[in-house]
């Protein structure tokens, strides 16, 4: 029992790694200094809903809901089409290539999701918070299959 432990220990903690590689090694940087926006275009519209949702609401825990306008660069997938859908369902105004006033809060987002190991690994930055986690895809939706990953930028 002790030696088939061992093996899946070190399966996972190479898994988490690798993911983790994955996703820093994603970070084509754009002229605002955040990750590009990237989505697979296979992950079904149910899938990118809860997991838009899910990261959104997680993202208003953050920034606080509605308080400020978000600038986003979607793809056209159905997770940068679900994305901008959840953050204008929490109230926030989304601009893609609009200006805005000057005395308008803007907050750049971007996103990343990759398909890893039979999970999607969502990311979403901002210049000063990053959030991340593992999603379980089925055809109905979406759930959670990690804690939410949360780093601040000072």
């Amino acid at each position: 029992m002790r030696a088939f432990l061992i093996p899946c220990a070190i399966r996972s903690l190479a898994a988490v790694c690798l993911g983790g590689l994955l996703l820093s090694g994603c970070q084509s940087l754009s002229t605002d200094g955040l990750v590009a926006s990237n989505a697979p275009p296979e992950i079904s519209g149910p899938a990118a809903s809860a997991i838009a949702g899910d990261m959104v609401s997680r993202f208003a825990e953050q920034i606080g809901p509605g308080k400020a306008t978000v600038a986003l660069k979607p793809d056209a997938s159905p997770f940068g089409q679900a994305l901008e859908a959840a953050l204008k369902g929490w109230g926030y105004a989304v601009v893609t290539d609009q200006k805005t006033d000057s005395g308008t809060t803007v907050i750049p987002l971007a996103y990343v999701v990759l398909p890893f190991d039979g999970q999607v690994l969502a990311r979403l930055s901002t210049n000063s918070v990053d959030l991340g986690r593992a999603y379980a895809v089925t055809a109905d939706g979406a759930t959670p299959a990690s804690a939410l990953s949360l780093m601040r930028r000072g």
